[in-house]
């Protein structure tokens, strides 16, 4: 079975957590310490990406480290083309739908599909748009803003996205968010379609965790929270047990 046809499967038993690694926020070493305590903790996959990135040496290193110590599925989540890497299992083929900028909607899948093709990657399709305040996430993907109380917008990039043949739909306040995704929007989006949630940004503890799980979401997304935290072993474990036990 494809990476995407299991996780499908799996999110249709519980919800699911990944952990997102940035390649510019630590060594590839950490990455690897930090792969092996998600992958004790619980995660369902590691993703691989950020916004800041600036070399695919970068990508390279920090994928080869996680395979090490790892035997969860290694998923990109890239900003570019150029930062593929063929060390990864998959990569999240996303576009980011509420971006100005035409290069985050298509130009660079155009760019980065020959490498995919010929890598043996495997293209999960995503689509994938940012809320109020988006964080630098945001800012780098020149994303038009979906304000937090307009929950017809967020359904209707949901629909679309189900409507073109994707796999999962992703909706996230951005990396660091002082608050994530509203429960509202979450529930809404999860009463009109039917493909995976995944929801990231601002989550970092279990109680949210749990609460953005109860209200739709699949797949619950921690990165600066693992990056950040001195005791992050401890509080995934408690993130994962939350979300698992719904």
């Amino acid at each position: 079975m494809t990476i995407a046809g299991t996780i499908i499967e799996l999110a249709k038993k519980k919800k699911l957590h990944f952990a997102l690694l940035d390649p510019d926020k630590q060594k590839p070493e950490v990455a690897g310490q930090i792969a092996q305590t998600v992958t004790d903790a619980g995660s369902s996959a590691i993703m691989v990406g950020g916004s800041t990135l600036i070399s695919q040496k970068q990508v390279d290193e920090t994928c080869q480290a996680i395979k090490k110590n790892s035997d969860l599925p290694v998923i990109l989540f890239p900003s570019g083309a150029k930062f593929l890497s063929k060390y990864a299992d998959a990569v999240f083929f996303m576009s980011l739908l509420n971006s100005n900028n035409l290069g985050y909607v298509i130009r660079e899948h155009v760019k980065g599909a020959p490498f995919v093709k010929h890598s043996g990657l495997e293209p999960i399709s995503m689509g994938y748009v940012i809320i109020e305040p988006g964080m630098t996430a945001g800012r780098i993907g020149e994303a038009d803003l979906i304000k937090r109380n307009d929950l017809q917008t967020a359904v209707g990039y949901a629909l679309a996205t189900e409507y073109f043949g994707m796999n999962f739909f992703y909706i996230e306040a951005g990396s660091g968010a002082p608050e994530p995704v509203p429960n509202e929007m979450i529930q809404a989006v999860k009463k009109n379609t039917s493909i995976p949630l995944l929801i990231g940004g601002g989550i970092r503890d279990p109680d949210t965790a749990k609460e953005k799980a109860r209200a739709g979401a699949n797949i619950i997304i921690t990165g600066t929270a693992i990056e950040k935290d001195a005791h992050f072993k401890a509080t995934l474990a408690h993130i994962i047990r939350a979300i698992e036990g719904l």
